[in-house]
């Protein structure tokens, strides 16, 4: 509503005022609204509550009442102006210390600036004096070729003027002229592309330059800068010849990988690759081409090529013949040999004056033992002791082939045993002499003759007997003839003259191999010729290595070993086969290619062997072999000779019916790997000196698979034996207890045919089995429906009574046939 009266209206102060505002609809229709509005209450400070203000101070403080804030006492005012005060000290005191930082940087910035000025002037006024003194020399070349042209002398130059003119040029008299190629540090472009000047860093990298470089842009090398440096200086000496290429001989096998190729060139990969891909070869430098597509990248880069075939990496180990002068004596190497407790080990102990036997699982060898004596006389000596055991006989082989001399141990209690004519064999198949040593001579019972008269059956005769073999009777226990022995020993190899050549590359034989849990792979290495130091490279069968350590037989670390001198090699990538060749090369390049190129070659090998087996011959084994029941076992050794004897005793064991078949045999712990193994095929596994570790023995646990340790050859093979006996199936024996004669046939209803019979000899059971005879031929072999005594059913019948007898499910008897009664009886086989 309007105030008509021109008052005010009624109410109370800083209330609401009415007034009208004017609401607009659809299709022009509108509408006046009556609102209310409310003006704002301004709070006036009571006067005389606020002290004067601050001396130049806009905010409200204590004693103007006019501007101080209403509800704030006057601490709490003064509070706050103090806090306002400190505040602004503070900031003006952190500006004026980043002013200062700042002022400091830009001098630091200025100081590095004018040392980079000052160093890439001084390398241009280098650069020039350089280049004016390259322009003076050839002009004075040209100059003096143009005097001799025309037939004048050549000008004399006085070497002092020379100096002065090259004073001269490189600082000219009076005011300079500014350089045109110079740019000034107020006008040189920051951002964009450098200068020539620029583009060329000197020195070391400063602030500057990597402030104007990464904003320029990507930066050139420091080598390339060295580059262009080199070539401006040879421009600038007058250039240079381009260098010759160098053409090589490239040696190309089958097949070679992209990058070896560029390698043997000294080309680079990208430019071969780019080659190959102008021949529509789409390769990267990982993926092999043949020995064809490599002759065409090495012709098209200018080199020679020479092609080698894959086994020519074997050509850095050929045997390279010693000349006299460097040959050098060497100890004799002795294997001692012999049957199975024979006492070989306790007369090497005796020898050694050392307790070994003892540390020996049942008192017998189980591996090649290398020791080396020395004499009284302080002459060195060798001593391979192999196992008697007949499980060892490829153990024993390859102690005859490292050998020079052979001690054939025979005891004089018991004579010559199969074992002992087994290492008679492998000493004449290695053409090595023999000492025989007839041991236990201090027995009550010992007769040497005996032994000297039983070897004459092997072709072995003793010096006793006219021959040429020399044969000591000795005792382990009480060193009786130990002497005479090492003398023997002595004599046979001055006979021998044994030499080596120590200054060459060493190469040996591995004796025996394991895999130690904290060693790693362990080779027990018979250095035959040359010096194996720590150090070398070498390449051992498909594995290689470097040595790392060396231990002697005493356990002793050594730095180097010679000729006929037996040490443990650390240091190899894997377990070597017991009988491998040990080699030294130059590189480790050349070891591992050596190596990879024989586990190649050996791969290849065991597939050739599968895939020249045809499908009928595939038919026929299968065939077979579900005749045959095999007993799978997986086998773990400590070394590789004792895993390779118990892999050849297994091949024994079993007969046409029944055989054992080794799945896996290794080196080392038994792992899950192996357990895995085994319950997929459902053996057992054999450990032997070793043991399973704890993930194995608990998946073993979980999945049934069983684990049998031993430490004796003989109980491991007897009890594989045993298994594999119960595989046999029982052989069924018949006992025959009984004949009787059928006299009558009676005819009885609900039974059938019942034939009254006559036992004539021995018994009739009901419980057993019957043959109805007919003129001596088999008609029916069955089993008793009834036995019958009178009309009582009896359970057996004596000779000479009648009884009754029907056949289960078979009528056709007549009088005078022969009933004959047996008994079958299972029993259980075992294998020889």
């Amino acid at each position: 509503m309007n105030d008509t009266d021109g008052k005010k209206p009624l109410g109370l102060r800083g209330g609401s005022r009415p007034g009208q505002v004017k609401q607009s609809f659809s299709h022009g229709r509108t509408k006046n609204v009556v609102v209310e509005t409310k003006r704002k209450r301004v709070v006036v400070p009571k006067p005389g509550a606020a002290a004067a203000p601050a001396a130049g101070s806009k905010k409200p403080v204590a004693g103007d009442p006019k501007k101080r804030p209403a509800g704030i006492s006057d601490a709490e005012l003064e509070r706050r102006m103090k806090a306002l005060a400190a505040a602004k000290a503070n900031e003006a005191e952190e500006a004026k210390q980043r002013e200062e930082e700042e002022k400091a940087r830009e001098e630091e910035r200025d100081r590095r600036r004018r040392e980079a000025e000052d160093k890439e002037r001084e390398e241009r006024e280098r650069e020039e004096k350089a280049r004016k003194k390259a322009e003076e020399d050839e002009r004075r070349q040209r100059e003096a070729e143009k005097a001799k042209a025309r037939g004048k002398p050549e000008p004399v130059v006085d070497p002092a003027a020379a100096q002065a003119a090259e004073a001269r040029a490189g600082k000219p008299d009076g005011p300079r002229k500014p350089d045109r190629e110079r740019v000034p540090e107020t006008t040189r472009p920051v951002r964009g592309k450098a200068t020539r000047d620029d583009s060329r860093r000197t020195g070391k990298l400063t602030v500057n330059q990597a402030l104007r470089g990464g904003e320029g842009g990507r930066q050139r090398s420091m080598a390339a800068m060295k580059r262009k440096q080199e070539r401006l200086r040879q421009k600038a000496m007058g250039g240079s010849e381009p260098r010759e290429k160098i053409i090589r001989d490239v040696r190309v096998p089958e097949t070679i990988v992209v990058q070896e190729l560029a390698n043997r060139m000294a080309e680079r990969v990208a430019d071969v690759v780019k080659a190959l891909m102008k021949m529509d070869m789409m390769v990267t430098q990982n993926q092999s081409i043949d020995a064809d597509t490599a002759e065409l990248i090495v012709e098209e880069f200018g080199h020679r090529m020479l092609r080698v075939s894959d086994s020519d990496v074997e050509q850095v180990i050929e045997q390279i013949e010693d000349k006299e002068e460097d040959l050098e004596p060497r100890p004799p190497v002795i294997t001692v040999m012999g049957h199975v407790d024979h006492g070989k080990t306790s007369l090497l102990d005796a020898i050694r004056k050392a307790k070994v036997t003892a540390g020996e699982a049942g008192g017998i060898t189980q591996h090649i033992g290398a020791y080396q004596v020395t004499t009284d006389s302080g002459q060195a000596l060798t001593f391979l002791d192999t196992p008697g055991h007949a499980a060892f006989t490829s153990m024993r082989s390859r102690g005859a082939q490292v050998t020079d001399i052979v001690v054939l141990v025979v005891a004089a209690d018991d004579s010559v045993m199969p074992q002992t004519i087994e290492a008679i064999n492998h000493a004449k198949a290695a053409k090595v002499p023999m000492i025989v040593a007839i041991n236990k001579c201090d027995k009550h019972e010992a007769d040497p003759d005996k032994v000297r008269t039983e070897l004459l059956q092997h072709e072995v005769i003793v010096e006793g007997l006219s021959g040429d073999v020399q044969d000591v009777e000795v005792s382990a226990a009480t060193g009786q003839g130990i002497p005479e022995l090492l003398e023997a020993i002595a004599l046979q190899s001055e006979i021998l003259e044994l030499k080596a050549n120590p200054k060459r590359a060493a190469q040996g034989a591995v004796i025996e191999a394991q895999l130690d849990v904290g060693r790693g792979p362990v080779a027990t290495v018979l250095v035959q010729t040359g010096t194996l130091r720590q150090g070398d490279i070498f390449v051992v069968g498909e594995q290689w290595g470097k040595v790392r350590a060396m231990e002697n037989d005493r356990g002793e670390r050594v730095t180097e070993a010679g000729p006929s001198v037996p040490v443990e090699v650390l240091g190899l990538n894997g377990t070597p086969e017991a009988g491998d060749v040990l080699n030294v090369v130059d590189t480790e390049a050349q070891a591992r290619e050596i190596g990879a190129y024989r586990a190649h070659a050996a791969k290849e090998k065991r597939a050739a062997v599968g895939a020249g087996t045809s499908l009928e011959q595939l038919l026929a084994q299968a065939k077979a072999s579900e005749d045959v029941k095999e007993l799978p076992i997986l086998v773990k050794a400590d070394v590789q000779g004792s895993a390779e004897a118990i892999v050849q005793a297994m091949e024994k064991i079993g007969n046409e019916e029944v055989r054992v078949r080794v799945l896996h045999y290794g080196v080392g712990a038994i792992t899950e790997t192996d357990v895995g193994l085994a319950e997929a095929s459902n053996a057992p596994i054999i450990g032997f000196n070793v043991r399973a570790n704890a993930p194995a023995r608990n998946s073993a646990n979980q999945k049934g698979v069983e684990i049998r340790y031993y430490s004796i050859i003989y109980d491991l093979v007897d009890d594989v034996k045993a298994a594999a006996s119960g595989l046999l199936s029982a052989e069924v024996r018949e006992n025959f207890i009984g004949y009787a004669e059928i006299k009558e046939v009676f005819k009885v209803s609900g039974v059938g045919k019942v034939a009254g019979c006559l036992v004539t000899e021995g018994i009739a059971r009901r419980s057993a089995g019957v043959r109805l005879l007919r003129d001596n031929v088999v008609i029916h072999e069955g089993t008793l429906k009834t036995l019958k005594r009178f009309k009582d059913e009896v359970k057996e019948v004596q000779s000479g009574q009648e009884c009754g007898m029907a056949f289960e499910n078979y009528d056709d008897i007549r009088p005078g046939d022969v009933i004959e009664i047996f008994e079958r009886e299972e029993v259980e086989r075992t294998l020889d």
